[in-house]
């Protein structure tokens, strides 16, 4: 069953059709992309899957439920976490607290508990603490975890948000242009990153990207949309050489 499935998803606005009758399915532990031009939907194709926006027409399943008309803290809850294109960071927080925060929200002692300073309460924060630190040693931030967000460089900030987004425990993670902003030794480490995150924490990823090196390199399969619409659907070999995607996106070689 796929984890993530769009049956003739569309999308509106006043008049405007920013998706038109998307379909696209999402194996379990993929590593799925999605590309196309400004302006094809891409964004608000993820804005979709989290709830941001009810889709006009059509299904939206995942893990097999009905999710399209859920809000985006149910479908948070229900194990689908992403980052954002413009980065979304609690800028006055340290990065162990910004990934604290996610790690948090499905602790089960409650305000009186945490006032109290009860045993459930410290050991929720304890393991809380620990959980936020071993994502923060993964993405490599360790030694930066009581320094403000704000004071991150660009890439070390797109590493902070994938934190963040890791520590609700999703199954489906999707990454809106996390490259965006890096230079070419970051963008490497992007690469083995990602790899990494799909195989020790099994997750399913699901990719917007511009930087067509580096999906070309990491995807399995690759979705391209175009003015709302899905032209084409393959693996980078058959993305690369098929002339809707050449003519639209890729460019046509010389």
């Amino acid at each position: 069953m796929p984890i993530i499935e769009l049956q003739g998803v569309s999308q509106e606005f006043g008049g405007l059709r920013a998706l038109d009758g998307i379909d696209l399915k999402v194996e379990p532990n993929a590593i799925f992309g999605i590309i196309g031009p400004n302006g094809a939907g891409k964004t608000t194709l993820f804005n979709v899957i989290t709830g941001i926006y009810a889709p006009t027409e059509g299904r939206l399943f995942f893990h097999g439920t009905d999710i399209a008309s859920l809000s985006p803290y149910k479908v948070a809850r229900l194990g689908i976490g992403r980052t954002f294109q413009n980065i979304r960071l609690f800028n006055r927080l340290s990065v162990l607290d910004n990934v604290k925060v996610a790690a948090n929200w499905k602790r089960a002692s409650g305000l009186l508990a945490s006032l109290l300073g009860l045993p459930a309460y410290v050991r929720e924060q304890r393991e809380c603490s620990a959980k936020a630190e071993e994502l923060i040693n993964m993405m490599g931030l360790y030694e930066k975890r009581m320094e403000y967000a704000q004071s991150l460089s660009y890439g070390e900030q797109r590493r902070l948000e994938i934190a963040r987004a890791l520590a609700a425990n999703p199954s489906l993670l999707l990454l809106d242009e996390p490259a965006a902003g890096m230079n070419s030794a970051e963008k490497l480490e992007l690469m083995e990153l990602i790899w990494k995150i799909r195989d020790d924490m099994q997750l399913t990823i699901l990719l917007v990207e511009h930087d067509m090196h580096l999906v070309m390199n990491i995807c399995e399969t690759i979705a391209v949309l175009d003015y709302g619409r899905k032209i084409a659907e393959g693996d980078p070999a058959q993305i690369k050489s098929d002339p809707r995607v050449i003519q639209s996106y890729l460019g046509v070689e010389r």
